[in-house]
Protein backbone atom coordinates (compact mmCIF):
# COMPACT_ATOMS: atom_id res chain seq x y z
CA UNK A 1 0.00 0.00 0.00
CA UNK A 2 1.54 3.29 -0.34
CA UNK A 3 0.03 6.49 0.85
CA UNK A 4 0.85 9.84 0.17
CA UNK A 5 0.26 13.09 2.75
CA UNK A 6 0.09 16.73 1.93
CA UNK A 7 0.59 19.13 4.96
CA UNK A 8 -0.45 22.51 5.09
CA UNK A 9 -2.00 23.28 1.77
CA UNK A 10 -2.04 27.47 2.32
CA UNK A 11 -4.44 29.28 0.19
CA UNK A 12 -4.58 29.67 -3.60
CA UNK A 13 -1.05 29.02 -4.54
CA UNK A 14 -0.79 25.68 -2.23
CA UNK A 15 -4.10 24.76 -4.23
CA UNK A 16 -2.35 25.08 -7.83
CA UNK A 17 0.75 23.70 -6.62
CA UNK A 18 -1.30 20.19 -5.24
CA UNK A 19 -3.10 20.43 -8.89
CA UNK A 20 -0.01 20.25 -10.98
CA UNK A 21 1.68 17.60 -8.61
CA UNK A 22 -0.11 15.32 -7.43
CA UNK A 23 -1.58 13.80 -10.58
CA UNK A 24 2.45 13.02 -11.44
CA UNK A 25 3.10 11.45 -8.22
CA UNK A 26 0.11 9.13 -7.88
CA UNK A 27 0.73 7.82 -11.57
CA UNK A 28 4.41 7.52 -10.70
CA UNK A 29 4.03 5.70 -7.33
CA UNK A 30 0.90 3.97 -7.66
CA UNK A 31 -0.80 5.80 -4.74
CA UNK A 32 -3.70 3.95 -2.96
CA UNK A 33 -4.50 7.10 -0.54
CA UNK A 34 -4.20 10.85 -0.83
CA UNK A 35 -4.10 12.67 2.48
CA UNK A 36 -4.16 16.30 2.42
CA UNK A 37 -4.40 19.09 5.82
CA UNK A 38 -7.07 21.63 4.73
CA UNK A 39 -6.63 23.94 7.78
CA UNK A 40 -5.12 26.85 5.52
CA UNK A 41 -6.60 25.92 2.17
CA UNK A 42 -9.24 28.99 1.81
CA UNK A 43 -6.86 32.05 1.59
CA UNK A 44 -4.75 30.72 4.43
CA UNK A 45 -7.53 30.21 6.72
CA UNK A 46 -9.91 26.99 7.23
CA UNK A 47 -12.46 24.59 4.78
CA UNK A 48 -15.29 26.13 2.34
CA UNK A 49 -17.30 23.74 0.47
CA UNK A 50 -16.16 25.36 -2.78
CA UNK A 51 -11.78 24.81 -1.87
CA UNK A 52 -12.87 21.22 -0.18
CA UNK A 53 -14.53 20.21 -3.88
CA UNK A 54 -11.11 22.01 -5.45
CA UNK A 55 -9.36 19.68 -4.01
CA UNK A 56 -11.46 16.61 -4.08
CA UNK A 57 -11.36 16.65 -7.20
CA UNK A 58 -7.94 17.32 -7.31
CA UNK A 59 -7.27 13.54 -5.71
CA UNK A 60 -7.20 14.47 -2.18
CA UNK A 61 -8.96 11.27 -0.07
CA UNK A 62 -8.73 12.00 3.05
CA UNK A 63 -8.80 15.29 5.02
CA UNK A 64 -7.00 16.19 8.16
CA UNK A 65 -7.02 19.75 10.35
CA UNK A 66 -5.70 21.78 13.10
CA UNK A 67 -6.07 24.94 14.77
CA UNK A 68 -7.58 26.71 12.10
CA UNK A 69 -10.57 23.97 11.29
CA UNK A 70 -13.41 26.06 12.49
CA UNK A 71 -12.34 29.73 11.03
CA UNK A 72 -15.13 29.29 8.53
CA UNK A 73 -17.23 27.91 10.82
CA UNK A 74 -20.82 27.63 9.25
CA UNK A 75 -19.04 25.93 6.23
CA UNK A 76 -16.45 23.74 8.05
CA UNK A 77 -19.53 22.39 10.28
CA UNK A 78 -21.47 21.20 7.03
CA UNK A 79 -18.38 19.98 6.06
CA UNK A 80 -17.57 17.58 8.92
CA UNK A 81 -20.37 15.64 8.32
CA UNK A 82 -18.25 14.21 5.55
CA UNK A 83 -16.82 11.00 6.94
CA UNK A 84 -13.15 11.99 5.45
CA UNK A 85 -12.96 15.56 6.62
CA UNK A 86 -11.41 15.09 9.88
CA UNK A 87 -11.11 18.03 13.00
CA UNK A 88 -8.56 17.63 15.43
CA UNK A 89 -9.32 15.28 18.64
CA UNK A 90 -8.84 17.38 21.15
CA UNK A 91 -11.45 19.80 21.02
CA UNK A 92 -14.62 18.95 24.15
CA UNK A 93 -17.22 19.49 22.03
CA UNK A 94 -17.38 19.63 18.42
CA UNK A 95 -19.08 17.87 15.91
CA UNK A 96 -16.75 15.88 13.27
CA UNK A 97 -14.87 13.04 13.64
CA UNK A 98 -11.01 12.50 14.22
CA UNK A 99 -10.39 9.42 12.66
CA UNK A 100 -11.12 7.58 9.64
CA UNK A 101 -11.05 4.25 9.36
CA UNK A 102 -11.33 1.29 6.61
CA UNK A 103 -10.42 -2.01 5.93
CA UNK A 104 -6.94 -0.95 5.57
CA UNK A 105 -5.95 2.32 7.34
CA UNK A 106 -6.93 4.76 10.38
CA UNK A 107 -6.32 8.11 9.72
CA UNK A 108 -5.73 10.02 13.43
CA UNK A 109 -5.77 14.03 13.44
CA UNK A 110 -4.51 15.71 16.45
CA UNK A 111 -2.91 18.64 17.83
CA UNK A 112 0.20 19.48 20.18
CA UNK A 113 -0.70 21.56 23.43
CA UNK A 114 2.20 24.16 23.49
CA UNK A 115 -0.01 27.67 21.90
CA UNK A 116 -2.45 25.57 20.43
CA UNK A 117 -6.38 25.76 21.51
CA UNK A 118 -6.98 24.05 24.94
CA UNK A 119 -8.43 20.67 24.79
CA UNK A 120 -8.09 17.01 25.68
CA UNK A 121 -4.05 15.37 26.25
CA UNK A 122 -3.60 14.24 22.73
CA UNK A 123 -0.81 11.67 24.21
CA UNK A 124 -3.25 10.46 26.77
CA UNK A 125 -6.21 9.69 23.85
CA UNK A 126 -3.97 8.52 20.87
CA UNK A 127 -2.00 6.00 23.03
CA UNK A 128 -5.96 4.70 24.77
CA UNK A 129 -6.60 4.75 21.43
CA UNK A 130 -4.41 2.81 19.40
CA UNK A 131 -3.77 0.44 23.19
CA UNK A 132 -7.56 -0.87 22.68
CA UNK A 133 -7.65 -1.60 18.53
CA UNK A 134 -8.28 -5.07 18.34
CA UNK A 135 -7.47 -5.57 14.13
CA UNK A 136 -4.04 -4.62 12.74
CA UNK A 137 -4.01 -1.75 10.24
CA UNK A 138 -1.90 1.02 8.96
CA UNK A 139 -2.24 4.00 11.42
CA UNK A 140 -1.18 7.11 10.14
CA UNK A 141 -1.24 10.30 12.21
CA UNK A 142 -1.13 13.50 11.19
CA UNK A 143 0.26 15.56 14.39
CA UNK A 144 -0.29 19.36 13.74
CA UNK A 145 1.92 20.41 16.54
CA UNK A 146 3.98 23.90 17.15
CA UNK A 147 6.92 22.66 19.55
CA UNK A 148 9.54 20.03 18.06
CA UNK A 149 9.48 18.29 21.46
CA UNK A 150 6.22 17.46 21.61
CA UNK A 151 6.56 15.90 17.95
CA UNK A 152 9.22 13.80 18.95
CA UNK A 153 7.45 12.59 22.23
CA UNK A 154 4.66 11.23 20.36
CA UNK A 155 7.18 9.55 18.12
CA UNK A 156 8.84 7.59 20.93
CA UNK A 157 5.55 6.84 22.56
CA UNK A 158 4.14 5.08 19.75
CA UNK A 159 7.16 3.82 18.26
CA UNK A 160 6.60 0.29 16.82
CA UNK A 161 2.85 0.84 17.20
CA UNK A 162 1.62 2.99 14.59
CA UNK A 163 2.81 3.19 10.92
CA UNK A 164 3.56 6.98 10.47
CA UNK A 165 3.57 10.44 12.59
CA UNK A 166 4.21 13.28 10.40
CA UNK A 167 4.29 16.81 12.01
CA UNK A 168 2.30 19.84 10.44
CA UNK A 169 1.72 23.88 10.94
CA UNK A 170 4.99 25.47 11.48
CA UNK A 171 4.88 25.50 7.89
CA UNK A 172 8.84 24.97 7.65
CA UNK A 173 10.28 21.16 6.18
CA UNK A 174 12.16 19.10 8.48
CA UNK A 175 15.44 17.02 7.38
CA UNK A 176 14.56 14.05 9.73
CA UNK A 177 12.62 11.65 7.83
CA UNK A 178 13.25 8.33 9.13
CA UNK A 179 11.89 4.70 10.22
CA UNK A 180 12.22 3.16 12.93
CA UNK A 181 10.76 -0.20 14.08
CA UNK A 182 7.95 0.21 11.37
CA UNK A 183 6.85 4.06 12.32
CA UNK A 184 8.02 6.58 9.42
CA UNK A 185 8.13 9.78 11.32
CA UNK A 186 9.00 13.24 10.34
CA UNK A 187 8.61 16.44 12.64
CA UNK A 188 7.27 18.84 9.81
CA UNK A 189 6.42 18.06 6.55
CA UNK A 190 6.44 22.12 5.77
CA UNK A 191 3.74 23.76 3.41
CA UNK A 192 2.42 23.93 -0.12
CA UNK A 193 2.61 27.39 -1.16
CA UNK A 194 4.17 30.54 -1.40
CA UNK A 195 7.90 30.18 0.09
CA UNK A 196 9.17 33.60 -0.23
CA UNK A 197 7.71 35.37 2.27
CA UNK A 198 6.70 34.59 6.13
CA UNK A 199 5.26 30.66 6.23
CA UNK A 200 3.28 31.32 2.97
CA UNK A 201 1.68 34.65 3.83
CA UNK A 202 2.51 37.93 2.44
CA UNK A 203 5.45 39.60 5.51
CA UNK A 204 4.11 43.14 5.89
CA UNK A 205 1.41 41.67 8.40
CA UNK A 206 3.94 39.76 10.26
CA UNK A 207 6.51 42.57 10.54
CA UNK A 208 4.22 45.29 11.80
CA UNK A 209 3.28 42.51 14.48
CA UNK A 210 6.58 42.19 15.01
CA UNK A 211 7.56 45.86 15.65
CA UNK A 212 4.36 46.87 16.91
CA UNK A 213 2.48 44.01 19.17
CA UNK A 214 -0.45 45.08 17.28
CA UNK A 215 -2.51 42.09 15.19
CA UNK A 216 -2.07 42.65 11.13
CA UNK A 217 -4.35 41.09 8.98
CA UNK A 218 -2.38 38.38 7.18
CA UNK A 219 -3.16 37.73 3.76
CA UNK A 220 -1.76 35.31 1.30
CA UNK A 221 -0.22 36.86 -2.20
CA UNK A 222 -1.58 36.39 -5.32
CA UNK A 223 1.65 36.18 -7.33
CA UNK A 224 4.93 34.88 -5.70
CA UNK A 225 7.43 31.81 -5.54
CA UNK A 226 5.75 28.62 -4.58
CA UNK A 227 6.62 25.01 -3.17
CA UNK A 228 5.23 22.11 -3.06
CA UNK A 229 6.03 19.69 -0.68
CA UNK A 230 4.95 15.74 -0.08
CA UNK A 231 5.72 12.24 1.80
CA UNK A 232 4.89 9.25 -0.11
CA UNK A 233 5.01 6.43 2.18
CA UNK A 234 4.85 2.43 1.37
CA UNK A 235 3.71 -0.05 3.59
CA UNK A 236 2.93 -3.28 4.72
CA UNK A 237 -0.34 -4.16 6.80
CA UNK A 238 0.57 -2.23 10.10
CA UNK A 239 4.49 -1.07 9.34
CA UNK A 240 6.09 1.03 7.01
CA UNK A 241 8.58 0.23 4.64
CA UNK A 242 10.24 2.63 3.32
CA UNK A 243 9.42 7.20 2.47
CA UNK A 244 10.32 9.34 0.47
CA UNK A 245 10.16 13.50 0.68
CA UNK A 246 8.90 14.81 -2.92
CA UNK A 247 9.50 19.05 -3.55
CA UNK A 248 9.11 20.95 -6.48
CA UNK A 249 9.46 24.79 -6.67
CA UNK A 250 8.17 27.18 -9.08
CA UNK A 251 6.40 25.16 -11.34
CA UNK A 252 9.79 22.91 -11.94
CA UNK A 253 10.29 19.17 -11.85
CA UNK A 254 9.34 17.31 -8.71
CA UNK A 255 12.79 16.00 -7.11
CA UNK A 256 12.99 13.56 -4.43
CA UNK A 257 14.81 15.19 -1.44
CA UNK A 258 14.91 12.59 1.47
CA UNK A 259 14.62 8.82 1.87
CA UNK A 260 14.20 6.61 4.50
CA UNK A 261 13.98 3.07 5.19
CA UNK A 262 13.48 0.59 8.10
CA UNK A 263 16.19 0.73 10.79
CA UNK A 264 16.03 -1.55 13.74
CA UNK A 265 15.38 0.49 17.01
CA UNK A 266 18.67 -1.68 18.22
CA UNK A 267 20.71 0.44 15.86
Amino acid sequence: MNILFIGDIVGKPGRKTVKKYLPLIKETENIDYVIGNYENITHGFGITVKTYEEMKNAGIDIFTGGNHTFDKKKEALQLLSEGKILRPLNYFEAPGRWYYEDENIIVINAMGNFTMPYGKNPFIEIKNFVDNLKEEKFIFIDFHAEATAEKRTLFHLLKGKVGAIIGTHTHIGTDDLQINDGTCYLTDIGLSGCRDNVIGIKENAPIMNSLTGLKHNFDVPKKCKTIFQAVVINTDAKKSISAKKYKAFDDGELIVTQEAKVVSSEL
